[in-house]
């Protein structure tokens, strides 16, 4: 199986869901952000999101923008992203590792190459937000060959039988955008996820995802309880950029961030 695969089988069998919380890569800077992925298992990650940044993030709202900013500014390119993974690989070889970004960037890289060139440095899979499953052949063979999960997206405005033609060939799991907006924003209540999740779950078997707008302990909890794994991202990102001084890290930003993380886990662990 696959870590993804293994990992939720894991989690199943303890009888709770995951949490995935997010980082954009190279935000503010590649250390600093390599050195909170490399603590982020400890502090109660069970699978990792990283954004790569780009200059046009759509589907993001203004917390992840500003972070996707510094972090091209830092000097991210997928290419970095991919070394970041690779010198994570070197001291966690479980924990499952998902790259969410968008489409041009890997584009240019090659397809072909792309895929390759992340399974090689432990890339398990991927969400390419503004790839439509009408486009996918771009990368679905390459990303076959190469072991990686294309991780589809589903929202509260997606018909049933738009549902099932998404998810017809999905793999490793569904990410629920359960909010009709940007990262950051809204949140879903857990009526909303009650009456959402099943109409998910008769289209797959897979794993659900619950994303877009889980900021609290008590949304993680809620989250990962109804789905089967909560991803945080803005609110790891505000705390991290309320501790940086001109865009810079301090000797509070991976603590503080970190902090928070256990906090998230300890919700989702209850």
């Amino acid at each position: 199986m696959s870590r993804i695969q293994t990992r939720f089988a894991a989690l199943k069998k303890e009888g709770r869901g995951a949490l995935i919380p997010y980082l954009q890569a190279c935000d503010p800077d590649y250390d600093t952000s390599l050195e909170l992925l490399r603590a982020m298992p400890a502090a109660g990650a069970d699978l990792i999101e990283i954004g790569v940044p780009f200059s046009d993030p759509s589907a993001d709202g203004p917390t992840i923008q500003a972070a996707a900013l510094r972090g091209l500014k830092a000097g991210a390119t997928l290419g970095r992203v991919l070394e970041m993974v690779r010198a994570f690989r070197e001291s966690d070889s479980e924990t499952p590792i998902v790259l969410m970004g968008y489409l041009n960037p890997i584009d240019s890289y090659g397809p072909a190459e792309f895929c390759f060139d992340a399974a090689q440095a432990g890339v398990d899979g991927i969400i390419v937000v503004d790839m439509p499953t009408e486009e996918a052949d771009l990368l679905d063979a390459h990303a076959r060959e190469a072991g990686l999960d294309i991780i589809s997206l589903v929202a509260p405005t997606t018909s049933n039988s738009r549902l099932f033609h998404v998810l017809r060939d999905a793999s490793g799991f569904v990410y629920y955008v359960s909010i009709t907006g940007i990262t950051g924003t809204n949140s879903a209540s857990a009526e909303d996820l009650e009456q959402a999740l099943p109409r998910i779950r008769e289209a797959t078997d897979l794993p659900v995802a619950v994303g877009f707008g889980i900021s609290t302990p008590e949304q993680a909890r809620t989250a990962s309880r109804i789905g089967d794994a909560a991803v945080v991202a803005s609110a790891l990102i505000k705390t991290m950029a309320s501790t940086l001084e001109n865009d810079q890290a301090t000797d509070r930003t991976v603590p503080a961030v970190l902090k928070q993380l256990e906090g998230l886990a300890a919700a989702v662990r209850a």
